[in-house]
């Protein structure tokens, strides 16, 4: 597998917080926030959200997903961001067990988690240069 650069690497590592869009079965897209977990070794989000839930309802027609990260700032000289796309399944036990480790809390709520397998990033980060992005893809 192809290694995201380590820039990448890092910013997806010190957010929490990612925006989520799917297709609905009406083939309009559908958005959602999670919080999630960083799998690098699988170069995975993880996230937690009911199957009751139309963004979960919409992956039994097409897994497919996209979405950002993003810093939250007004100064344009430290604007860091991501876009990627990517495929969304039901998580194994490691990836579950990854989720509760950063959100112990969530435990008690006992969600469903799900993987969000990263495909492709597009990275923008001004800090290196206005406009300056980092591709990878998993290919």
């Amino acid at each position: 597998m192809n290694e995201p650069d380590s820039r990448i690497l890092k910013f997806i590592n010190k957010m929490h917080l990612l925006s989520l869009c799917v297709i609905d079965e009406c083939g309009l897209p559908y958005p959602a926030s999670c919080f999630y977990a960083f799998d690098e070794l699988n170069l995975a989000l993880i996230v937690a959200a009911s199957s009751k839930t139309k963004h979960i309802k919409a992956l039994k027609q097409n897994n497919n997903v996209a979405g950002t990260i993003a810093l939250d700032t007004k100064i344009v000289g430290k604007i860091e961001g991501l876009q990627f796309r990517a495929k969304m399944i039901a998580a194994d036990e490691r990836e579950r067990n990854l989720y509760f480790r950063r959100f112990f809390y969530a435990v008690a709520m006992k969600p469903e988690i799900w993987s969000i397998k990263l495909e492709w990033i597009k990275f923008t980060d001004n800090t290196l240069g206005f406009g300056k992005k980092i591709i990878w893809n998993r290919a």
